[in-house]
């Protein structure tokens, strides 16, 4: 069983029954691209979860839980039951080339419920393919089941309040360095970053092809930015709770285990105008 990356080639290998895959290609800038994308092809046997309806919800925007606000329990359950999912099923999420993204949002929303079987397709959909590997257009039809999961409240961290209130905690902000910065704010109303938040891109994950980093060289990068921190005492986040697994992923991957996730992230901070911003460096 994977539980952090996962080859091309090894999933190739795995005999259909033995795995569920799951296209989670996703566009921000066109939220219905990645289903258009999965209709003219994709990975044999995979089915499709969408961002936006399936690994988020939206209806709960307006609560301060950032733009992509988790599923609730039983809407995750439902989500899983119908993809066909089993305990002890092998998953392997994957998107485009775009840092698998989406696919980190499911790894690590099947996390929060215990799932081990877990994995990322390393370097995605365009990986798949420059592996000559054969692709399809025909939706598969799998036997829906009927799982109910539940969400290890210690894994996440939803409270406002708790961010920056423990000072053995670290958060690192998954953003880009010039929106972390607040020099630029492409989707949110505020720029800046949360006080005491360092930055680590989750673009510095990867290598130039979109295949995250050896193990070695993860940790090696992450060391540098946790410091005295031990992994327990890493919380991440980033625009809206999605780019931020990407973080985490790699520092599992890495052997740094254990770290957690602040789900509503920047946009759910700036939900309240009293809560600080911080600019620049510090």
């Amino acid at each position: 069983m994977k539980s952090t990356l996962i080859t091309a080639e090894e999933l190739a290998a795995m005999s259909p029954d033995g795995v569920l895959i799951v296209d989670c290609r996703f566009d921000l800038a066109d939220a219905d691209k990645g289903e258009r994308d999965y209709r003219a092809e994709h990975i044999p046997g995979a089915m499709f979860a969408h961002l936006d309806r399936d690994l988020s919800d939206l209806g709960r925007v307006k609560l301060g839980l950032g733009r992509h606000p988790l599923p609730t329990e039983e809407a995750f359950s439902a989500l899983l039951s119908r993809l066909g999912w089993r305990p002890g099923l092998q998953v392997v999420s994957y998107d485009a080339n775009n840092g698998s993204l989406a696919a980190a949002r499911l790894w690590w929303l099947l996390r929060l419920c215990g799932v081990r079987e877990a994995a990322v397709l390393n370097g995605g959909h365009a990986a798949w393919k420059a592996a000559n590997l054969p692709v399809s257009r025909e939706i598969p039809q799998r036997q829906p089941t009927q799982v109910s999961v539940h969400y290890e409240s210690s894994q996440v961290v939803i409270d406002h309040a708790a961010i920056g209130s423990r000072r053995d905690e670290l958060l690192i902000d998954a953003r880009a360095t010039p929106r972390y910065r607040g020099e630029v704010e492409p989707i949110d109303r505020v720029a800046g970053h949360v006080p005491g938040a360092a930055n680590r891109p989750f673009t510095d994950n990867l290598q130039a092809d979109g295949r995250f980093k050896s193990p070695a060289e993860l940790r090696e990068a992450f060391r540098a930015v946790i410091g005295d921190h031990a992994p327990e005492q890493v919380v991440h986040m980033c625009g809206s709770g999605v780019t931020a697994c990407h973080n985490l992923l790699a520092m599992e991957h890495a052997g740094l285990t254990g770290s957690r996730l602040y789900a509503p992230s920047w946009s759910g901070w700036i939900s309240d105008t009293s809560r600080p911003v911080a600019t620049g460096n510090g």
